[in-house]
């Protein structure tokens, strides 16, 4: 206990003087720190920062968040990506002002149960909002112990997981928030994946991994293999000058954003017939699909995809929303006020 209450002393006088200048930092507001937390989720913090200051201006407490539309919040994360943390976000902020009364809970069954609330987010808002002593632990802070503790089995494995956790909370002082925060920044700033700065580090001299030579190669990770690769499809109508663009469905990848008519091409067919057949799937009208306009890449998490755009005409229908959330036509200085996704926009610069 007395080596662990030293770690943790180290961290938080090298987090006193080391301290990144983070904007929900500056505020012990619960409804901040919990925006902040939900956009921090698999996305780096120079990323969110612009998108914060923006989110927070346009809603600035639970109730305008509540009151806006999706529509209105999908464009406010518009290109910050993993889309679901917001459709969470508000449908959080919709459950809290009928239960809450607008109030952000403070304990950890009442925000587990919220949209898009695991348990590190959970944790991360009970600390920093609350100061409550409990362990915080998101990829920095795992790669803080792996190497602290020379753990050597796979950060994947549910016994890793548990270790990481136990360790952590055993070091977790009083100054939770403080504490939390500091672990969260060695490891992003000095204990970083490749190459950590070792000589820097206030906690060096208790490192395991350190004292073996193992910073480099731990913590453990299971090799992923190659990232799969769709091929995707957009058709291009236009008509009086609008263009035809369709709503996606709001629940799955990117839902609720708006995008072309089309889909990923199926099994056995060319392009241009799978963009018939989806178009007539998804609005119920026929096509004549023409010429390539552009091809553009994009990569998500689990897969890539190259999206073909093609120039079409109308041959026959009316659209109708049948595998779609909404559609319209729309004049092309009004695709700004819509949410995109970064591929569909790529089209749009294109055009």
């Amino acid at each position: 206990m007395k080596t662990q209450n030293n770690i943790s002393e180290r961290i938080l006088k090298w987090y006193k003087r080391n301290q990144r200048n983070l904007p929900w930092r500056k505020t012990k507001d619960p409804y901040y720190i919990f925006v902040s937390e939900m956009m921090l989720q698999q996305t780096q913090v120079e990323t969110v920062i612009p998108y914060y200051h923006r989110f927070i201006t346009r809603f600035p407490t639970v109730e305008t968040l509540a009151r806006a539309s999706l529509q209105e919040v999908l464009k406010a994360w518009e290109n910050l990506g993993y889309y679901a943390r917001a459709r969470h976000l508000h449908l959080a902020a919709k459950e809290m002002i009928e239960l809450t009364g607008g109030v952000i809970p403070d304990n950890e069954e009442e925000l587990l149960r919220l949209p898009g609330v695991g348990p590190y987010t959970a944790a991360a808002i009970l600390s920093i909002a609350f100061d409550r002593r409990v362990p915080a632990v998101d990829g920095n802070v795992r790669r803080v112990l792996c190497r602290l503790f020379a753990i050597r089995t796979p950060l994947e494995e549910s016994k890793t997981q548990r270790r990481i956790h136990n360790l952590a909370a055993d070091l977790v002082p009083v100054k939770a928030s403080l504490f939390n925060q500091g672990i969260m920044d060695l490891g992003a700033t000095i204990c970083t994946p490749r190459h950590p700065v070792c000589g820097r580090c206030p906690v060096h001299s208790s490192c395991l991994a350190y004292e073996k030579g193992l910073q480099e190669t731990l913590p453990i990770t299971r090799k992923r293999g190659p990232l799969p690769h769709k091929q995707m499809t957009a058709g291009i109508l236009c008509t009086h000058d609008k263009l035809l663009i369709v709503q996606r469905p709001t629940k799955g990848l990117l839902g609720g954003l708006w995008k072309f008519p089309g889909g990923e091409r199926g099994s056995g067919v060319s392009l241009q017939k799978s963009l018939e057949k989806v178009i007539q799937m998804e609005l119920g009208i026929e096509v004549r699909v023409g010429e390539k306009i552009t091809a553009v890449k994009h990569a998500y998490t689990h897969f890539r995809i190259t999206l073909y755009a093609f120039r079409c005409t109308l041959r026959g229908g009316a659209p109708k929303a049948l595998k779609c959330h909404n559609w319209r036509w729309s004049d092309p200085q009004d695709l700004a006020e819509f949410p995109f996704s970064k591929a569909d926009r790529k089209i749009m610069a294109f055009l």
